[in-house]
């Protein structure tokens, strides 16, 4: 199997913040296209009645996801009082030290916790050189 990652997490939107969230997570996916140029798709999504909110994104390999780990991370903070981090599920095979990282991620935003799964069969058709 190739070294492909994808990441999503689910959060609970607090009372009263989705206007103001959305807001932010446009800012976020924003400032994530302008400064990582590895990742493959970066993308926000809320549930119709606007309590859940999911976050995918998809990596070429593991390099690329601690990168935005290490990018974005400063940009994690400022959205911990506008929601409550369910699960971060990772879909490939990462790290220790990756696992040990986002269950820090899924504490300062919430109460979460790191769920991975290990590809048994399939491919990523992911772009070219």
């Amino acid at each position: 199997m190739d070294d492909f990652i994808a990441y999503l997490d689910t959060s609970q939107v607090r009372p009263g913040k989705l206007d103001e969230l959305k807001a932010a997570m446009a800012e976020l996916a924003a400032f994530v296209d302008l400064n990582e140029p590895r990742i493959i798709a970066y993308r926000v999504y809320f549930s119709a009645d606007g309590t859940t909110m999911s976050v995918l994104h998809f990596h070429p390999d593991l390099a690329s996801l601690e990168f935005h780990l290490e990018v974005a991370g400063p940009k994690f903070p400022p959205i911990a009082p506008l929601i409550r981090m369910q699960t971060i599920e990772i879909f490939g095979r990462p790290t220790e030290e990756l696992v040990a990282r986002l269950q820090e991620k899924a504490k300062l935003l919430g109460t979460g916790s790191v769920i991975v799964r290990d590809c048994h069969a399939g491919f990523a058709r992911l772009p070219g050189p």
